[in-house]
């Protein structure tokens, strides 16, 4: 074996493909086993080889991870499980300069110093080794290669500065999370690397940087054993670390080793700092890009030479002082920490009184603490396990199930899953272990299964919390400059390569409120560009879309269904507003443009449909002198006006100007001069949008509910709204113009002068109340006296006997009108009540009857409320009422009626809502049956 056996030191900085040359040679060989630093490292190269040569010839031996297929002829293995005394042709192992670590040195001296393949073995690693390879391997041969590209250093940047394709390096777990929640906010994400994830997650975390879905990584110093990612910038946040036992500085060397990541291949990568991280010093700087560093001159070695008589007897070899200068005694590990403790108890020295029951004990003892809880508690668990193999030979599977179980849940954080995938590694490596356990193969599937279920549910947890897919699939689909497809709800939904990033409203893009900063501004570009076919194709659906899926509102906007495209603003002539689009300005000129016209030719069309009229009198050639200018102010009222305002101007109208105008359905009321067809509700909306804009008004008045009659006039409410909206207002309320023209119709009947009170028919019309009329009245200029009378009883008589003079008399009597649900009781006009006396023409009333009605007399008389109504001084605006020959009132007093007074020698009168019957005697009257008495006589 040692003319055949060749040993090559492979030594050089990173990215110089050693590991890449160690697997070629191997391969070349017909067996062979390579050890690696890392479980996660093992699994990519095992990968690799599969690739290369199948699975079936490949074995993968880790800590938690045995594939072992029966013709394996390529072992691919952590250091620590590289199987002893197999005699392989080809033996490597990977970063050799790890002999130096205090917590895992000591395997790595120990393969150093005692493992060789048939054919050939292989050191990879820095150059730092050469010294002690040299003087503790005399007939190696060192092979050097060099770095394929140049590293430098790029000194401080911020985070929000950070290039595309860059690691950010911490040494804790905290400092890793806060680093990629920064950046997901700031960059859209970060794929998160660290020793303690599993392969599954490890793998999945690094596709995500690896196929563009994320720019930058967040990592450990685990990615400094041999990942090869693309990487061209590595930025350090830190620049100490917790090695197991304290912080400390980082050395140069092991700067460089996470460094060297940065530039694979040919490329050229480059390092620097970030966060609290303080600049580098030159000549360490230097030194990482020179590659030059202080040699190393002591590896850690622990005996291999294990006595396992007794418990003490193997802590005393495990504490053997090496002999060599050049090596040093490792400090105290977990395993021995562990032994110690065991040992110490009755049970397990009663247990460990043989050879194989030591090596037993030994074995349980290097079970790692993946859980990193405390000594006693790790030694607890090894106890109970070290007791049942030693008395049971296995581990109870009843007992093995219910650990496994407490563990299998992907509920929870990144935290309490990556806690429960820290515990299952422990019972992975428990059934990796050949006769610990009846089924190895059910439990090792079980464990793996468990473990990859956590796994993902880790990674999908790391993902959503440290990845905004969204802008970096938008920011990858940017930067590769390639066209975009965007996709629009019925709702307005917007996404884009899938991902929601806001809402389409008519023609304008409202962005994802969620979205801040540099991942707003993402969103905008991305959304905008994928966008602009879409608007094009709505442009002319709406261009083409009728009149009826189009409406403006009170405020002056204009809607496409329930979308704002755009609103009204005044123009030279208030019947001629202008349409105003609302149109992103990416979507174009064109878009913009086409959207413009539409909502002008709606509007235009629109005010020529409801103002037909007052166009037609804006038109009409044949108007001329004062009706013409009279059609002016009527255009300018938008078909209204307050007769007090153009009174002189309604006086210089001759009957034949008036009946031009009453041609075009204008009506000259009493106290507004109008045009009953705008009156309606769509041209009333219509015209108090364009007065509001022809009077630039920052908030429109709305119109009033269609159909009622009066409306509160609210307070300081401009009496120009009130009429606008088609109403006056009077007191509390403001009546609608049409109606108060019915009002003042029936006005002109009663004697404004000497007083009258309301009729059923005005309360009727108005549907108000008698005191809601009496303060409508006072806003029309009358005074309201209130007062106070006994209120008719309403008694239903006996029927009678048909006579026909009875029959004459009630054909002649005026009708009364119907009470209606608005008019007040007070206001009925109740039945004359019974006399108190029998006449000749009605029988006499029962006796039963006389004395039931007895005790209603002796009850107070019910009080009732009425008005009188008289004319008060006249209120700005307000016509003086006119007589019912519809002539004005002259001065002085009125010619006398036939066979009466002058109306100025007569007391002022009250009316009742009824009208009085021929010959009727007042039953409250107390001679009323002496009365009756006489009349029977006649």
């Amino acid at each position: 074996m040692g003319e055949q056996s060749r040993i090559l030191a492979v030594l050089g900085p990173t990215n110089t493909g050693k590991t890449h040359y160690a697997i070629e040679r191997m391969l070349a060989h017909r067996t062979g086993v390579i050890g690696l630093p890392l479980r996660l490292l093992a699994r990519e190269v095992y990968d690799k080889i599969v690739g290369l040569r199948g699975p079936s010839v490949v074995a993968l031996i880790t800590g938690e991870e045995r594939i072992i297929p029966p013709r394996a002829k390529y072992w691919v293995c952590t250091v620590e499980a590289m199987p002893q005394g197999m005699g392989v042709d080809f033996v490597a192992i990977d970063e050799i300069q790890l002999c130096a670590d205090p917590e895992r040195g000591h395997v790595f001296t120990n393969r150093l110093l005692g493992m060789r393949g048939t054919r050939e073995t292989q050191f990879l690693g820095s150059h730092t080794m050469r010294h002690v390879i040299a003087a503790l391997v005399p007939e190696a041969e060192f092979l050097g290669r060099e770095r394929l590209s140049q590293l430098s250093y790029s000194g401080p940047k911020k985070l929000s500065k950070m290039p595309p394709r860059s690691a950010i390096v911490g040494f804790s777990v905290d400092n890793v999370y806060a680093i990629a929640e920064l950046l997901r906010r700031q960059k859209g994400g970060a794929a998160v690397v660290m020793g303690a994830l599993s392969p599954r997650t490890r793998n999945a975390q690094v596709e995500l940087y690896q196929n563009g879905e994320v720019d930058y990584l967040v990592a450990t110093d685990a990615i400094g054993m041999g990942l090869n990612l693309d990487i061209n910038h590595v930025a350090f946040s830190s620049l100490t670390k917790f090695d197991g036992r304290r912080m400390r500085n980082l050395a140069p060397n092991e700067l460089a080793q996470i460094a060297g990541r940065a530039g694979r291949g040919m490329r050229h990568g480059t390092f620097g700092v970030t966060g609290d991280a303080r600049d580098l010093h030159e000549e360490v700087a230097n030194a990482i890009m020179d590659h030059r560093f202080t040699p190393i001159q002591k590896l850690e070695w622990r005996n291999d030479r294990l006595q396992f008589g007794t418990p003490e007897a193997l802590i005393r070899s495990l504490e053997t002082r090496p002999t060599d200068e050049r090596l040093v005694a490792a400090r105290e590990a977990d395993d021995l920490i562990a032994l110690k403790t065991l040992s110490a108890q009755a049970d397990i020295r009663q247990r460990a009184q043989d050879g194989s029951a030591v090596k037993l004990l030994w074995d349980v003892c290097r079970i790692p603490d993946f859980r990193s809880i405390s000594p006693a508690e790790h030694a607890g668990l090894l106890e109970s396990i070290y007791c049942d193999l030693n008395d049971h030979g296995r581990i109870p599977d009843d007992w093995l199930a219910r650990q496994i179980r407490r563990i299998d849940r992907v509920d929870g954080d990144i935290d309490t899953l990556s806690k429960r995938l820290a515990y299952i590694r422990t019972w992975t490596y428990v059934a990796q272990r050949k006769g610990w356990v009846d089924d190895e193969n059910h439990w090792r599937g079980a464990t793996r299964a468990v473990e990859d279920r956590l796994s993902d549910a880790l990674h999908g947890a790391l993902t959503q919390r440290f990845v905004d897919r969204r802008t970096s699939v938008l920011l990858r689909r940017l930067k590769q400059k390639e066209a975009m497809v965007a996709e629009v709800s019925d709702q307005g939904d917007v996404t884009v390569e899938g991902e929601f990033v806001g809402r389409l409203i008519g023609f304008r893009f409202i962005q994802d409120k969620e979205a801040s900063g540099a991942e707003a501004k993402t969103l905008a570009q991305a959304s905008l560009q994928a966008l602009a076919p879409h608007f094009h194709l709505k442009a002319d659906r709406f261009y083409n879309a009728p009149d009826t899926e189009i409406d403006f509102t009170e405020q002056g906007g204009l809607m496409w269904g329930d979308q704002a495209v755009g609103k009204l603003v005044a123009g030279d002539d208030p019947l001629k507003p202008q349409a105003q689009a609302f149109v992103d300005e990416a979507a174009g000129d064109d878009v913009a443009g086409k959207v413009q016209r539409r909502l002008q030719h709606f509007i235009d069309r629109k005010i020529a449909t409801l103002f037909e009229p007052l166009l037609n009198l804006q038109k009409d050639e044949a108007l001329t002198g004062i009706a013409r200018g009279f059609g002016f102010r009527m255009v300018e009222g938008f078909g209204i006006l307050p007769r007090g305002e153009v009174a002189e101007d309604v006086k210089a109208l001759d009957q034949d100007a008036r009946g031009a105008l009453r041609k075009h359905g204008i009506r000259f009321g009493q106290f507004t001069i109008f045009m009953p067809l705008l009156l309606k509700p769509a041209p009333t909306r219509l015209r108090l949008v364009l007065w509001s804009l022809a009077n630039g008004l920052s908030e429109f008045p709305e119109s009033p509910p269609p159909g009622l009659v009066t409306v509160p006039s609210g307070k300081d409410v401009p009496g120009a709204h009130h009429t606008m909206s088609g109403y006056r207002g009077a007191g509390e309320r403001a009546i609608r113009i049409d109606m108060l023209e019915r009002l003042a119709d029936m006005l002109r009947a009663e004697d404004s002068r000497g007083g009258f009170e309301a009729k059923a028919d005005m309360l009727s019309i108005t549907g108000m109340t008698l005191e809601q009329f009496a303060d409508l009245m006072q806003g029309l200029g009358y005074k309201a006296e209130r007062g106070e009378r006994e209120k008719q009883r309403v008694v239903v008589a006996e029927p009678v006997a048909k006579t026909p003079a009875a029959d004459t008399a009630k054909a002649e009597a005026p009708q009364e009108p119907e009470a209606t649900a608005e008019a007040p009781e007070a206001l009925k006009t109740p039945a004359p009540e019974a006399p108190d006396a029998p006449t000749p023409e009605a029988p006499a009333e029962p006796a039963e009857a006389i004395a039931e009605a007895a005790p209603e007399e002796e009850k107070t008389p019910e009080q009732e409320v009425f008005y009188t109504f008289t004319w008060a001084a006249r209120p700005r605006g307000n016509p003086r009422p006119q007589q019912a020959n519809n002539k004005p009132r002259g001065k002085g007093k009125r010619p006398p009626r036939k066979g009466g007074k002058p109306e100025g020698d007569r007391g002022a009168k009250t009316f009742s809502s009824k009208p009085q019957k021929k010959d009727r005697i007042d039953p409250d009257n107390p001679f009323a049956a002496a009365l009756m008495g006489l009349k029977d006589k006649t």
